[in-house]
């Protein structure tokens, strides 16, 4: 019982420098925050038919200030700068926002893809460049 509430708290509680314990974590913040994503880009495309691409960047700012915030108390520790962890951060963020949209844009202009199915793809691919970039640049020890 004692091993398996370590193991808890090593995975779920107490702060880490370790990359595969982030990254675990991280899966959970980036599938709640892309949870804000993709439930916002629908509502703004399908309730308030507002285009796509324009929809995909209002929803991927909501998504990107969803995983700050829950990144900054759960996964990284923080570097005590806030102006600049919040600056690299947010650069971060549009490099993913940029590559989010020309995901989008390829697979729903280019193939075809039903938006929400890209979505879903460059979901994955932008969760896998911001934890590398963040970890790297913003979150380094």
């Amino acid at each position: 019982m004692e091993q398996a509430k370590s193991l808890f708290n090593k995975f779920i509680v107490d702060k880490t420098d370790k990359t595969g314990i982030q990254f675990f974590r991280y899966i959970f913040v980036g599938g709640t925050a892309a949870a804000v994503d993709i439930g916002s880009l629908y509502v703004f495309t399908s309730v308030f038919d507002i285009h796509y691409l324009v929809s995909a960047a209002l929803a991927f700012t909501l998504g990107i200030a969803t995983n700050y915030f829950i990144s900054i108390k759960w996964v990284f520790k923080s570097t005590g700068n806030l102006k600049k962890e919040v600056t690299l951060f947010v650069a971060i963020g549009v490099g993913g926002l940029i590559l989010n949209e020309l995901i989008m844009l390829g697979l729903v202009d280019g193939l075809n893809i039903f938006y929400m199915a890209a979505k879903l793809v460059s979901t994955a691919i932008v969760m896998i460049w911001n934890f590398g970039m963040r970890k790297k640049f913003v979150f380094n020890d």
